[in-house]
């Protein structure tokens, strides 16, 4: 089975980003509205940035924390203040490059588990924030039943074998998507990897399984009904921000995307993080998921950092 083994540095990266507001981030919430309420590690990183005294891991202050983190040279056309917080990944190609080489799909599969721990890597190491990957789409179950197996079995081996890894390298784990149609020991597994790394800081990792981006927008209308109908707030409170809690993405503190890539050719979202890539900057590449790597990625950063933001305004360059 493939090893998914990070090279990672002990030391985390700092949260050393430039502050883009986003729309739903300036609606005030009604004064009968529970205020949302953060994680301990969350505010911490939020309040205290570089500071590491407020950072816990697994109840113990990890030793010298953030202390190396400026001490990471960014590749050269890179800027520290320019990268995104969020990236998210479509990992499409693997059945093609495993094709494309006359390789049983498995090979694919697990070519493709070397790419994202690559990427893993590398997020850890120029400091993105969140980094949420579409593993297992609820489309995919219509798929042959002996693929779905294999890309449960591969996903369930891999995560078991690298969760110490991870955690040691300070990844925090969680999980979007409808569990119950996984089998009890990987979903007892995932519970396990959320637990294990929650207080982690370096790298949020957000993996998608059996996700479905209409399906999250559905349960976050039916969670807001249930509080209108229990009395809890009125039809009239609810705005965008309300949504954006109920929504999956509500483990993290940067629910929406600053960069979504997709690879393999193919040009559209395929149901992914439909409300959270509202003003998400898009790249698409030719590269089969197993083929992206550094140079890819590299791409993909520095033509987020040439564009120019502007969530419905105009150029202030024009």
């Amino acid at each position: 089975m493939v090893s998914l083994q990070l090279h990672l540095s002990s030391t985390p990266s700092p949260l050393l980003f430039r502050h883009v507001p986003r729309p739903s981030r300036d609606l005030k919430l009604p004064a009968h509205v529970p205020r949302p309420v953060l994680s301990s590690t969350n505010r911490a990183a939020t309040a205290t940035g570089p500071s590491g005294k407020d950072v816990l891991l697994n109840g113990t202050p990890p030793a010298n924390n953030f202390a190396e983190a400026d001490s990471v040279a960014l590749p050269a056309g890179l800027r520290r203040e320019l990268m995104p917080r969020h990236v998210a990944v479509i990992m499409d190609g693997n059945r093609r490059w495993a094709r494309m080489k006359g390789l049983p799909v498995g090979l694919g599969y697990e070519a493709g588990v070397r790419s994202l721990r690559r990427i893993v890597e590398l997020c850890g190491k120029w400091g993105i924030s969140v980094l949420t990957v579409f593993a297992f789409s609820s489309d995919n179950w219509f798929r042959p039943k002996v693929e779905t197996d294999l890309l449960m079995g591969l996903f369930e081996s891999g995560l078991r074998n690298e969760l110490q890894h991870l955690n040691s390298a300070y990844v925090r784990i969680s999980i979007i998507g409808d569990s119950s149609k996984l089998l009890k020991p990987l979903r007892v597994l995932l519970a396990d990897a959320m637990e294990t790394t929650k207080n982690n800081s370096r790298l949020h990792l957000i993996i998608a399984v059996n996700y479905s981006g209409q399906s999250d927008v559905v349960q976050a209308c039916q969670n807001l009904a249930l509080k209108v109908k229990d009395g809890l707030i009125e039809p009239e409170d609810i705005n965008e921000f309300l949504v954006e809690r109920e929504l999956e993405t509500n483990c993290t503190d940067f629910p929406y995307p600053d960069l979504l890539i997709r690879t393999s050719g193919e040009l559209r979202i395929s149901n992914f993080l439909l409300w959270q890539l509202a003003y998400t900057e898009l790249h698409f590449t030719n590269s089969l998921w197993p083929d992206f790597g550094e140079d890819e990625f590299l791409e993909a950063l520095c033509s987020f950092q040439k564009r120019q933001r502007r969530y419905g305004g105009r150029n202030l360059r024009t």
